[in-house]
């Protein structure tokens, strides 16, 4: 039998960027919210999360997923989301509160954040990924998680472009005012070159302490890698 016509209520008319339109929008409330975050495996610099929701029918050309553009297309699209955008959001969770709750938990937290932002309030949440945001930030918010959904929901992909253009600028701010770590160059990720300058000059307040390649060795933990050595 032909699959019935979903209500034309709740017919969604964007397209994803390979041109097909995606049936799982079609049975989505409205209005909903595409949720992603940038910079959760960072070593330096904050969390953050974007939260958009698009107009019924609307299509902008060039949305993907922000890793797969380049950083003069993020930055073209930037402004274009925010215009035509129904509402949009930022969360931002900064490294001493990551340490303090974990980073999973920080993320969900800026992605509460980014949504709480939002001028216009989501009846659902279509988030990027495998996990939803916990009950005690989102309430009784209808949630759905789409792998992969910054290439396949165009709010998700305009959330991943706030969220990941966001970041970057706030991570070339914050260049200038640590400049031995070269933020600017990678954006808070553990490149050799950024590893290398946190074992020269130590940490600073914009690194993640609880993570692994930033968090100082104890002399004990050094001297049994060294002992395993041999």
């Amino acid at each position: 039998m032909p699959r019935k016509k979903a209500a034309s209520t709740l017919t969604m008319n964007l397209l994803t960027p390979d041109g097909t339109e995606p049936d799982l929008q079609a049975t989505w409330p409205l209005p909903f919210a595409g949720v992603d975050e940038a910079g959760r495996g960072c070593l330096a610099g904050p969390v953050v999360a974007g939260a958009c929701i698009l107009p019924q029918g609307l299509v902008i050309e060039g949305l993907t997923d922000s890793k797969k553009l380049t950083e003069k297309k993020r930055e073209a699209l930037y402004p274009v989301i925010r215009q035509q955008a129904l509402a949009w959001g930022v969360g931002v969770v900064w490294p001493a509160e990551i340490d303090r709750i974990n980073i999973l938990q920080a993320t969900f937290l800026a992605m509460h954040r980014a949504v709480q932002a939002l001028k216009v309030p989501p009846v659902f949440l279509a988030i990027d990924g495998n996990q939803k945001i916990p009950a005690e930030l989102a309430g009784a918010m209808a949630q759905t998680t789409v792998v992969k959904g910054d290439l396949k929901i165009p709010a998700i992909s305009a959330a991943s472009i706030l969220a990941k253009t966001f970041r970057d600028r706030l991570m070339n701010s914050l260049h200038h005012r640590y400049p031995q770590y070269g933020f600017a160059q990678h954006k808070g990720y553990g490149t050799q070159e950024h590893i290398a300058a946190i074992a020269a000059s130590g940490p600073c307040r914009m690194h993640r302490l609880t993570f692994a390649k930033v968090r100082p060795e104890k002399a004990s933990e050094v001297m049994t890698e060294q002992a395993s050595l041999w």
